[in-house]
């Protein structure tokens, strides 16, 4: 009696695990379908470290873990191609560049890219109570608060022939 007892707990424990690990892979498999449309807004809420910004990324979506993870991707986006209002330039100054170097930056934006290695969740990920506003039935409009090495990704940028270096002139 005592071993099925065990066998059913773990039986529960395993299925619960892989019930949560689909529930994750599929947050990050409609991130990245939402990476394909790049909805966001942008505005910058402090400053961090010298080379490093805090912003505030609202995301549209359904439900707030894969807004959580698309946040992350649009931070990075909004600093390479559309620049943070009142603030910074993009860093990618050729309007072209993300369709001429479209291998690059799929790859980049893919889940476990590259991306991930300039953001960072601030509050560990979590939403203010402001920050959740619904849209319409099936979407809401998600406000998450994220740090962006913007230093470290221009000089990365650099490394990869994507943007010129600052020392190279105009």
């Amino acid at each position: 009696m005592i071993q099925i007892s065990k066998s059913i707990i773990l039986i529960t424990i395993f299925s619960l695990f892989a019930i949560n690990n689909v529930n994750a892979q599929r947050g990050k498999k409609k991130a990245d379908t939402e990476t394909n449309e790049w909805r966001y807004e942008v505005e910058k809420t402090g400053t961090g470290k010298q080379g490093t910004y805090q912003l505030k990324v609202w995301t549209y979506s359904k439900d707030v873990a894969t807004a959580t993870e698309q946040a992350k991707k649009n931070a990075v986006h909004a600093v390479m191609f559309k620049g943070i209002p009142g603030s910074q330039k993009p860093l990618v100054k050729n309007p072209n560049a993300e369709q001429e170097k479209s291998e690059f930056f799929k790859a980049f934006f893919k889940d476990g890219g590259k991306f991930q290695k300039y953001v960072f969740l601030s509050n560990n990920g979590g939403i203010g109570p402001g920050d959740r506003i619904k849209i319409s039935k099936k979407e809401y409009k998600i406000g998450v608060v994220v740090s962006v090495s913007i230093a470290s990704l221009r000089k990365d940028l650099e490394a990869a022939g994507i943007i010129k270096s600052l020392s190279s002139g105009f």
